[in-house]
């Protein structure tokens, strides 16, 4: 190869003074697959400096360390080297939502391009410096090397050249035998940071001259603020404002947070608690079952269950609404100064902030800038961005910079919960008990709907990620019945996803039984064809789901008897493109009596979700996963009376405790196929497969959760 001329290259000036920025497009959900958001992921400075850019939030599950680990690998660059930098609301990123499993799925292509655009400019760049063939040129821990000559470059020492350089729009990618980073079990980036308590959070964010606020709200779900009296909050001391920011708040600020809840605990407000001052849990519970009987939406259809004949086997189970219940109750700092606005908020829409805030308080989106801190726990719930509002009109009111701060009474109470549910399940099995039909009806309201985004006839827009069928059975039906409630609505971890999955795993539990087989292999028969199931926008592959459930039997000895007073239990499910299986294994504390509660001692989970990016991210994000799930599945349960949220904290809504907490091993299907989502699948599982478990060890089923209530 002749050596590259420079007269081939285009100048794209601007970018030399201060160093080389890889820019790209990331396609937005809203654009069309031709249509990107340009971005930049990627700088490298003259002093050799390489920052990646991470557009997504961390909230524990490890994105600062695995998205910055995807654009490194193709950029061929020294992971030692690496300096990450949490990229605040912008509209270069595309979406910067971080839910849905999303984070690593979304941005494995476009980060990939990144560092090999990066990466192949760099070669050309020092091709051209050195005036050889650019195939001599290897890219390799953050030096470019010509091996004809032993010489070599580290990327800083190219930024200049490389910076005049027009960026290549077909590049080659590695291929996953050649992963030096990828793959890797490379330790988390803010660890150390978190382990020396420096790393900032938001609840520990501070500047000069800030305020504290908490505010006030009317106990009933829906009620507004009718009067209210300061003069008992205006005696404490530090107080310095109190006054109403919205028709359902009234916010104490203070010089410091005990001011901020003194203040707040002597203020005397009246109430209009408004039309759900009578609302109960049994109400709630009531209009479900009466709206199933009401025409439902299809969501899935195989064949024609109606048309079937033989033995009809059927079930209801029943969820109740749950908290997301994050360790780190809200809080948003905000300072409004006139023209502009800034913001430290821990929130997984940062985008949805900045524009929500605009709007609240008077300004352009462009105005607002949002910076994003670490989250201690989110779960959804920092979807919301409730927090960074209020702090907003706050700041405005009193003209000084605050920080809003939640109690976790005010989380529990005033949050956005998971919906309650219903579910009708009905199956036709054949001679040897196999279902040759299977229909299930979900009755159920939409979190989307109440927020005023409606998908098609209803259906809720995220059960196409959450509530896909597993088995290819021949006549199969999922149908959707939308339901309203004035009980605020959230997306929590695995959304529908766990109500789906607790439904149909104990219900074909319920089918292994009744045809006296083994649970996993009952599942594995109808997973035996390998077969393609089209749900929406994924196509769930039974060969996928099947390979899972034999990994979990297998690492948890599924064909070896239990030591005496050990049970288990299986389930398999799959969402956000990933596959999952987990066997529960159990004691019975207090044997056969009435009051015995189950003691977990093991789960094995087995995931196929493609390439895995951090093996052990992985692991950490499954073993949080089931540790969470185990908590929803035993004792999760939100109650309302008289309007008001019952529980207000850990106390009456307790999650798992660390004697509580079991083994939790994770096996993962190794594949080269593209990432799919993994800080979610591992939940809808636990609960039918400790159900399962606990059917074994007592004959008892459990079709409502949760299951101590």
């Amino acid at each position: 190869m002749s050596p590259v001329s420079r007269r081939q290259f285009v100048a794209i000036g601007g970018a030399a003074g201060a160093g080389l920025v890889i820019g790209f497009y990331l396609p937005h959900k809203n654009s069309s697959a031709e249509v990107f958001s340009p971005n930049a992921y990627l700088r490298i400075t003259p002093d050799n400096k390489v920052t990646i850019v991470c557009a997504r939030s961390e909230m524990g599950q490890g994105v600062r360390t695995a998205l910055p680990m995807i654009l490194a690998e193709e950029l061929e660059a020294d992971w030692k080297q690496i300096e990450i930098e949490q990229a605040g609301a912008s509209t270069l990123f595309g979406d910067q939502t971080t839910g849905g499993s999303a984070s690593v799925r979304t941005t494995w292509d476009p980060m990939r391009k990144a560092g090999a655009q990066a990466r192949e400019m760099l070669i050309s760049a020092a091709a051209l410096t050195w005036g050889v063939p650019r195939s001599g040129c290897t890219a390799e821990s953050g030096r470019i090397k010509h091996a004809p000559s032993n010489r070599s470059l580290t990327y800083g020492e190219l930024v200049a050249q490389a910076s005049t350089l027009p960026i290549p729009t077909d590049v080659p990618l590695k291929q996953s035998k050649d992963y030096k980073i990828v793959g890797q079990r490379l330790a988390r980036v803010d660890s150390l940071a978190k382990v020396k308590g420096e790393a900032v959070f938001g609840i520990d964010f501070r500047m000069p001259g800030m305020k504290f606020a908490l505010l006030s709200r009317c106990p009933v779900i829906g009620g507004k603020v009718s009067a209210f009296d300061d003069k008992d909050s205006k005696k404490v001391f530090g107080v310095s404002y109190v006054g109403k920011i919205s028709d359902s708040a009234v916010a104490v600020v203070a010089d410091n947070v005990w001011g901020a809840m003194e203040g707040r605990r002597v203020l005397n407000v009246t109430w209009d608690e408004g039309p759900n001052k009578d609302l109960d849990t049994a109400a709630v519970v009531a209009s479900l079952k009466q709206a199933a009987s009401k025409k439902a939406a299809n969501i899935y259809s195989a064949g024609d269950p109606a048309k079937t004949a033989g033995r009809k086997i059927s079930a209801e189970y029943q969820l109740p609404f749950m908290a997301h219940a994050p360790m780190e109750p809200g809080n948003c700092t905000a300072h409004y100064q006139g023209g502009k606005c800034e913001l430290w908020a821990p929130t997984q829409v940062p985008q949805d902030c900045r524009d929500s805030v605009a709007q609240a308080v008077g300004l352009d989106p462009d105005q607002v800038k949002v910076n994003v801190t670490l989250m201690g726990g989110g779960f959804g719930r920092r979807l919301e961005h409730d927090y960074a509002v209020e702090a907003a009109l706050v700041s405005k009111a009193i003209n000084a910079p605050v920080k809003v701060i939640w109690t976790r009474e005010d989380e529990m109470r005033f949050s956005t919960y998971r919906p309650a549910s219903l579910h009708q399940l009905h199956a036709t099995v054949d001679g040897s008990g196999f279902p040759i039909a299977l229909t299930h009806r979900i009755i159920a309201p939409s979190i989307s709907g109440q927020k005023g985004q409606p998908g098609p006839n209803g259906v809720d827009p995220d059960l196409p990620d959450e509530a896909g069928p597993v088995y290819g059975i021949p006549n199969y039906a999922i149908d959707y019945v939308l339901t309203e409630t004035p009980v605020p609505l959230g997306w929590m971890r695995s959304v529908y996803a766990l109500q789906a999955a607790f439904a149909l795993e104990s219900f074909i539990d319920e089918l292994a039984v009744a045809a006296n087989k083994d649970p996993l292999a009952y599942r594995l028969h109808l997973l035996e064809k390998d077969q393609d199931l089209p749900y929406f926008t994924t196509t769930w592959k039974t060969g996928r789901m099947r390979g899972v459930l034999k990994l979990a039997a297998e690492k948890a000895a599924w064909d070896k008897p239990l030591p005496a007073g050990r049970y288990r239990g299986i389930a398999c499910f799959g969402c956000f493109a990933s596959y999952m299986a987990e066997v529960v294994e159990i004691s019975m504390d207090g044997g056969q009596t009435e009051n015995a509660q189950p003691k977990i001692h093991r789960v094995v989970a087995a995931v196929d979700c493609g390439q895995v990016v951090n093996p052990s991210i992985l692991e950490q994000q499954i073993q949080g996963g089931v540790i969470y799930a185990l908590t929803n599945a035993l004792r999760a349960k939100i109650t309302v009376e008289k309007g008001r949220v019952v529980q207000g904290n850990f106390d009456d809504y307790s999650p798992l405790r660390m004697d509580e907490t079991p083994t939790v091993e994770v096996y993962a299907v190794s594949s080269t196929e593209a990432p799919t989502g993994i800080g979610e699948p591992s939940v809808p599982p636990v609960a039918p497969g400790l159900c399962n478990a606990i059917y074994a060890a007592t004959k008892k089923r459990i079709r409502s959760l949760p299951i101590l209530s």
